[in-house]
This record gives C-alpha cells, structure tokens and sequence, in this order.
C-alpha cells in the first residue's frame, strides 16, 4: 500500500505542467508580457487610427473655433494624441504589429465636415463636439473590454492608459455644452477603426516560442485550476499515507 501511495504522489507531482498549459490556439503569440492575441493588435491599430483623425480634428478646434471651451478639447486632443501616439508605436515596434497611416473613410469623412463648416461658426462647433464626443464614447467601451480580457501585461498598462487619455477626451467635450447626448451612439464601432486582417507574427526581439503559458505568466495571472486540483490531491495522498503508517505502528505494537 505504501508503495502504491508513493508512486501515485510521483505521478501527480510530474503531472504538474501539464495542469499548467493551455493551448491558445494559432491566432496568439507568446512574448515576455504574456499571450499576444488579436485583441492585443487590434487595439493598437485602432488607437493609432483615432490619432490620425482625433489629433488635426484638435488643430482645427484651436484653428476654427472661437468657442474657448472647444479650444479648450482642442488641446486636450492634441496633447492627448501626441501621447498615445507615441506609445502605440512603441507597442507596435515591440509586437511587430504594422500600423495604418492613413484615417479610413469614415475618418476622413468627419474630418471634411468639420473643414467645410465656417469658422468660428456654431456649426464647426457642434460638428467638432458631437462628432468626437461620439467616437470617444465607443473607443472607450472597446478599451474597456481589452483591458478586461487580455492577459498581456503591456497591453493591459497601455490599454488602461488609453481608457484614462480618452476619459479626459470626453470630459472637456462635454464641458462644451454642445453635446447631443441623445447622439453618442450614432457613431458605430467598426466605423470608428476597422477590424485588423493582419497576421500574427513573432514580435520584434521577442523568441517566439509555443501557444502555452510560461510558468511566469502562470504566477501573473493567478493560480491555474489545474494546480489548485493538485494541491487537493497530494493532500488527499498524505493524509491516507499517514493513515496507513498510523494502521501499521499500531500492529506492531499490539
């Protein structure tokens, strides 16, 4: 019976990567912050899409306006974008994930209602705060769901990053006053930043290794089930081991 009790230890305690892995699946990268999925990629090519129309849409808010609260937004864009511009590209280099350089149509589409609005008009203004107002109330519904989803400890950083620059967006758009609340959802999300058809790839100075998780990420992002039943087992295995010597000292000495 002992024998049997140590050898079932051996077998559970040697079964402890295998509780450990899981397989992500072909769409995921594994790199030194944890997975990198399509999620990951998607976020920072949409971010870098909201800063090629966002950033001039705050230019000509200082440009057009004569309105000191929408100049106001305007330089929270501008200052804002400028930031997380430079973040997603240093993300992007890091992922080796390729970025857009051009807004998409719908982008550019908001951008020439505001070009074609007179300046210093209330038309420019209410264009300029109910446009981004909207687009801003999507992206940070989609930054949400990233942040909560994603087990990549960079993009968990840049995503809360992203969700407090676009925060702030909304707030001096709306201190406006020009804000169609009932509008904020007339702006869908796949015209905001279209989905990614990029493919996965090793990112830049990363060793691309297997779809499992590292026993770091593992530490990251908590205690996996398969090591929690383990530990139940091996407890389970010394408590009979303990019985049965207890069984066997009590023959000897009867």
């Amino acid at each position: 019976m002992r024998i049997l009790l140590v050898a079932l230890l051996t077998v559970l305690l040697g079964a402890q990567p295998a509780f450990a892995q899981q397989d992500l699946g072909p769409d995921y990268v594994q790199t030194q912050f944890g997975p990198m999925g399509p999620a990951g990629r998607d976020l920072l090519q949409k971010v870098a899409l909201a800063g090629l129309w966002e950033g001039p849409s705050g230019r000509m808010g200082l440009d057009k306006s004569a309105n000191p609260k929408v100049q106001e937004a305007g330089r929270h864009l501008i200052e804002g974008h400028a930031d997380l511009d430079r973040r997603t590209v240093e993300l992007a280099r890091t992922f080796n994930v390729q970025l857009p350089t051009q807004p998409n149509e719908s982008q550019q589409g908001w951008l020439n209602e505001m070009q074609a609005a007179p300046a210093r008009s209330p038309e420019f203004d209410r264009v300029f705060a109910n446009r981004l107002r909207a687009a801003h109330g999507v992206v940070y519904k989609f930054l949400a769901t990233v942040r909560t989803g994603t087990r990549n400890t960079a993009i968990r950083d840049y995503a809360k990053v992203c969700m407090d620059t676009v925060l702030d967006h909304m707030t001096v758009l709306e201190a406006t006053g020009l804000v169609d609340f009932a509008d904020t959802e007339a702006i869908p999300l796949a015209l905001v930043a279209q989905p990614s058809s990029i493919a996965p790839s090793a990112p830049v100075g990363v060793p691309q290794r297997n779809t499992q998780y590292s026993q770091q990420q593992q530490q990251a992002d908590g205690v996996p089930d398969g090591l929690i039943g383990l530990g139940v087992l091996a407890l389970v295995v010394a408590g009979l081991w303990f019985w049965t010597s207890g069984r066997s000292s009590r023959r000897m000495h009867s």
